[in-house]
């Protein structure tokens, strides 16, 4: 049995597409949960006038984000398996087979990426798996690449983009729920770590493939995601690094940071697209507010990070070994979209 959950929040535009694919796949003992997050468009009266046979609709009174949205989903659900996925996606009718074939095929696999490609042009790659930087960033493998066959291998990937990401249940029980704190962006990094460290292994299925909108729901270049996305890579190494690498985070952060106000200038990278929607104060006082509001929550992420020894199966030389063998260079992370 598999749970497939949506969550939605202002995406009526997209549902159609999205739950139509659903309902062509293979693989028939599933379930749709769909998590409205208290959208005002519409979205709640077009699932049940439409898919109520097909889904269950749980609504919210508010946006309680990605994190505590996919947590209520899946407390509400009854599948061995989780399947996140967007509602800015179109599955291929295989998907939820070809993750579930590799997910049986070994018992220590508890997370699978899926191959995601982009829905306005299918020959470029949105993400194969997420690769991490030191100071806690982490971006999608292959992002902007032309498909040209290099990623069709089953191979291990550091962790899965929650865009489509397979979760087993019995990991989940075992490490605990999104962490609600983070609210949006890095919940699904936070989660495929906190899973690696209990000795879950993450597979990639290049046969498993996914269409999707990049940032459909939000905007890919808004000061909501720079703040969230620079607060919570911030707690990711508070929580989750070795203490050395913790000690160096300002230096990784100062050489990707003077390489992102390179891209500001060149027009290179997000922070080139950031520049051209908004100005440097703007950016800089989102910065600010970012690591205010990081260091307002560094008591928190400590004692959860203390917390998660009692979890933890691994020894820190494999946590070195995925920072080396998984890592994003500071040039990529900086200067590629």
């Amino acid at each position: 049995m598999v749970s497939v959950i949506i969550l939605n929040w202002n995406g009526k535009r997209y549902l159609k597409e999205c739950l139509l694919s659903l309902r062509k796949q293979t693989y028939k003992n599933f379930e749709v949960i769909l998590v409205d997050n208290g959208s005002t468009d519409g979205s709640v009266d077009y699932i049940k006038e439409n898919f109520s046979g097909f889904v269950k609709l749980i609504e919210n009174k508010a946006n309680l984000g990605f994190a505590e949205g996919n947590n209520i989903g899946i407390k509400n659900s009854s599948g061995e398996y989780i399947l996140l996925l967007n509602n800015d996606t179109k599955a291929d009718p295989l998907w939820v087979e070809e993750l579930v074939k590799v997910a049986e095929s070994d018992d220590k696999i508890g997370m699978c990426a899926s191959k995601i490609l982009s829905l306005d042009n299918p020959k470029i790659i949105d993400n194969v798996g997420h690769l991490i930087y030191k100071d806690g960033l982490n971006r999608g493998r292959g992002r902007l690449e032309y498909d040209q066959g290099q990623y069709d291998n089953i191979e291990e990937v550091f962790l899965p983009s929650g865009c489509a990401a397979l979760y087993k249940k019995k990991m989940l029980n075992e490490i605990g729920e999104f962490d609600k704190d983070f609210f949006a962006y890095s919940d699904d990094t936070d989660i495929g770590i906190r899973g690696r460290l209990t000795g879950w292994k993450c597979m990639y299925v290049p046969k498993a493939v996914i269409y999707h909108k990049y940032s459909g729901s939000t905007s890919p270049y808004s000061l909501f995601k720079a703040f969230h996305a620079e607060r919570n890579r911030l707690w990711i190494a508070i929580k989750y690094f070795p203490l050395p690498v913790l000690l160096c985070n300002p230096c990784y952060t100062v050489l990707r940071t003077l390489l992102q106000f390179y891209g500001t200038l060149t027009g290179k990278g997000a922070a080139g697209k950031f520049r051209e929607q908004f100005s440097e104060w703007e950016l800089f006082s989102t910065l600010l507010k970012a690591y205010f509001s990081a260091l307002k929550g560094l008591p928190r992420m400590w004692k959860k990070r203390q917390d998660l020894t009692r979890l933890r199966r691994v020894s820190s030389s494999e946590i070195y070994h995925w920072l080396k063998k998984f890592r994003i260079s500071v040039r990529e992370l900086a200067l590629k979209e």
